[in-house]
């Protein structure tokens, strides 16, 4: 009976070991295909514009091997775009997938929730009131978007967060932060209310590398402590009882992913407004083609970092003669989805 006992639990741990080594390799394949598509689309828009340059000399004239005007064209007229492109969709990637898996629920990402929501009432009120621009608008965007997801986490607190309860509160306070938004734009004037109208589409237009450092250093402190807090993440996503019994603070826990997920939204949302939908898409995108029921953080950074470079590419050069600004793309891609998955959830009747 011993006997038989050992050799079932070595065939267990036989089938177990190899799902998770089957699980590593797909992953890395997924993330390996996802780089190179990232770098492919990343060449492309630095060649294509009024001025073509070669996709061949793309990469030298980066590290200075190419002659002075293409570098001037690649180095300072689209490379800080590009690569705030590609830090902004990471960072709302990598949110997107905090908050879907701490909720268990695809609803949950800081843009359906409404803490881009509340950075964008922050900024409109900066812009229209306050009367300041550039990196001011910024610094307000980024405050507005941690004291809603401060207060959404307060008014959601009974004994605890449930997820549900989250994503209800995090539904109402995005709302009342849109109406918010709406009465500052009524009482403004329609040349100042413009100027807060493209900001809150969400756009990457005179982006320098100003952005691109501060997303740099943002990103050099947030990742490496959500890599540590992702197994914490793991653990939660079993349900608040399983993680309390196998010795996990819950509510620290919850309190610590929380934030740092909050912090990728804010700076994302800070540096080029409120990019809608590429934090709800990128996350089950990045599920879907790891096959993976986890979090798969850094999948979900490189299809946001995809989904944003794509969508600018397609606003700048692709429709009509008038640049689009990226947030309107982002937004005829995920409405769609967010139609399907209410109108998928509707059918199976659960609430995600």
């Amino acid at each position: 009976m011993a006997a038989q006992l050992t050799a079932g639990s070595g065939t267990a741990y036989q089938v177990i070991a190899r799902s998770r080594r089957i699980a590593r390799v797909r992953g890395l394949l997924v993330g390996s295909i996802l780089a190179a598509l990232v770098f492919v689309v990343f060449c492309v828009s630095l060649s294509v514009g009024d001025f073509p340059v070669p996709v061949s000399k793309v990469v030298p004239s980066i590290f200075g091997q190419g002659d002075r005007a293409t570098e001037f064209i690649i180095n300072r007229l689209r490379l800080p775009r590009a690569l705030t492109g590609l830090l902004v969709g990471a960072a709302l990637g990598m949110s997107g997938a905090v908050f879907q898996s701490i909720a268990r629920n695809p609803l949950a990402s800081p843009d359906i929730i409404g803490i881009t929501a509340g950075a964008s009432v922050s900024a409109v009120f900066a812009i229209l009131i306050v009367g300041v621009t550039g990196w001011a608008v910024s610094g307000f965007a980024l405050v507005g978007a941690i004291l809603t997801a401060l207060g959404i986490y307060v008014l959601a607190w009974r004994q605890g967060v449930s997820s549900y309860r989250l994503v209800l509160v995090g539904i109402g306070v995005g709302s009342v932060a849109v109406s918010a938004t709406s009465y500052l734009l009524t009482r403004s004037k329609v040349e100042v209310a413009q100027q807060a109208l493209l900001w809150i589409t969400g756009s990457l237009n005179a982006r320098d590398w100003t952005h691109v450092r501060s997303l740099s250093l943002a990103l050099v402190v947030l990742v490496p402590l959500l890599s540590i807090l992702v197994r914490r993440l793991r653990v939660l996503q079993l349900g608040d009882d399983t993680a309390a019994g196998l010795g996990l603070p819950v509510e620290k826990s919850r309190l610590a992913v929380i934030l740092v997920g909050v912090a990728l939204a804010a700076i994302a949302t800070a540096a080029a407004g409120p990019i809608g939908f590429v934090a709800f898409v990128a996350p089950p995108i990045a599920r879907w083609l790891c096959r993976s029921p986890g979090p798969s953080v850094i999948p979900a950074a490189l299809v946001g970092a995809l989904v944003v470079s794509v969508s600018d590419f397609v606003g700048q050069h692709l429709i009509g003669d008038t640049p689009m600004p990226v947030g309107v793309i982002t937004g005829v891609v995920g409405a769609p989805y967010l139609l399907f998955l209410l109108a998928r959830v509707n059918r199976v009747g659960r609430g995600g």
